[in-house]
């Protein structure tokens, strides 16, 4: 997200001379995207960013894929995914292409023994379930229920959660995940007509700055392989820094929707883009006001797109007996619609109460073991009367 932000003490002029105390020196690091063409921030760190004292255990963590090419509609339980302590470990991919992940994960418990670094993959964590803490080397961010949390390749970070109910939508992206470009102007500014602005845009805050020595534990993941780094310092040792890349959190209640006369196609939705895929948001809304508008959507053919629906809350008006913490998956090639009945329910209907998070991508997605765990097996028939 371009705007520009900065936290604790940084010097006047980059790349200069930054002391700490009388004889020591700040270390400054770069933390970019796309080389040095993308957005990026400058850190001033406490130690050098670069001790590592050891290389452990490798895990890996490539999806196991059972269903390459698929062309079959699908319904997935979320909430028969099962709850599991380790946050990494909980997360379950069910579906993948080369552009993203897509998973659910349900942990039970605050990450305290290790810190976390996805050097592949953007990461959109949204929290469907609980509520916590983001705690990074540039700050805190405070998340509830509804929260997009956007957190960029190889941010360093933990999760304090504050209870033990938490479930969580999961999307790595191999591409920068950023706010719609038609949604910008030239300098990178929300327009008008946007869904939501900046002062929705929640940015770290409370940077916290610890100077302590010992073996800290970074799993790093890269090419799919979870690596246990050791690291002589504790990774949060940012004295202060500026810039433009850096995590921050978008609530799905503070996205305004756009309507219209008639039923409004579902880029009106969308709340971030990346490399061949989009994010949307369906929130509680007004229905379409002409006198013989059919609030329900039209049958539409996915020729270039599969497409992902999580549902949060709410009466899905286009779908029949959804629950919380479903996940359809349209794929590309046969068109698909509203359940049988769902047109004619709709008509006359002022308002929908809604709320969930669609994922489009324009390459086809493969089915995960873990998805066929979780699969109702027979979703793909629900259209016939």
């Amino acid at each position: 997200m371009p705007i520009y932000h900065q936290l604790g003490t940084i010097p006047h002029k980059r790349h200069t001379i930054f002391r700490k105390g009388k004889n020591g020196y700040h270390y400054e690091e770069l933390f970019g995207t796309e080389g040095f063409h993308g957005m990026s921030s400058l850190l001033y760190h406490l130690h050098r960013p670069t001790q590592v004292k050891a290389i452990g255990k490798s895990l890996d963590l490539t999806p196991k894929i059972a269903v390459e090419k698929n062309i079959r509609a699908m319904l997935l339980k979320g909430f028969d995914v099962p709850p599991t302590d380790d946050f990494l470990q909980s997360r379950k991919v069910l579906l993948a292409n080369s552009d993203l992940y897509l998973g659910l994960a349900a942990p039970r418990a605050s990450m305290k023994d290790y810190f976390y670094k996805n050097a592949d993959a953007d990461e959109m964590l949204f929290i469907h379930k609980g509520k916590g803490i983001l705690h990074t080397f540039l700050g805190q961010l405070t998340f509830g229920e509804g929260d997009y949390l956007i957190i960029p390749r190889g941010m360093i970070y933990q999760i304090e959660f504050k209870g033990k109910d938490n479930r969580l939508l999961f999307v790595e992206s191999f591409s920068p995940i950023y706010t719609p470009k038609r949604y910008r102007n030239g300098f990178g500014q929300l327009l008008e007509h946007s869904p939501f602005c900046e002062r929705d845009i929640r940015r770290p805050e409370k940077l916290e700055t610890i100077d302590k020595k010992g073996d800290f534990t970074i799993k790093i993941k890269k090419q799919g392989i979870l690596h246990d780094v050791v690291y002589a310092y504790h990774p949060f040792d940012v004295a202060g820094w500026d810039g433009y890349n850096y995590p921050y959190a978008f609530s799905i209640h503070d996205f305004e929707p756009i309507t219209g006369r008639v039923h409004q196609p579902p880029p009106v939705h969308q709340t971030f883009e990346a490399n061949n895929f989009v994010v949307c948001s369906f929130c509680p809304r007004l229905y379409d006001y002409h006198p013989d508008s059919v609030p329900a959507p039209y049958n539409h053919s996915n020729i270039d797109s599969d497409e992902i629906l999580y549902y949060v809350d709410g009466d899905f008006m286009s779908r029949n007996d959804i629950k919380q913490g479903y996940i359809t998956l349209h794929p590309k090639g046969i068109p698909h619609g509203p359940a049988p009945g769902a047109m004619e329910r709709s008509i006359g209907k002022k308002e929908t109460q809604e709320l969930a998070v669609m994922v489009d991508t324009f390459r086809p997605l493969m089915v995960t073991e873990e998805a066929i765990k979780i699969d109702d097996g027979k979703y793909y028939k629900s259209w016939v009367e």
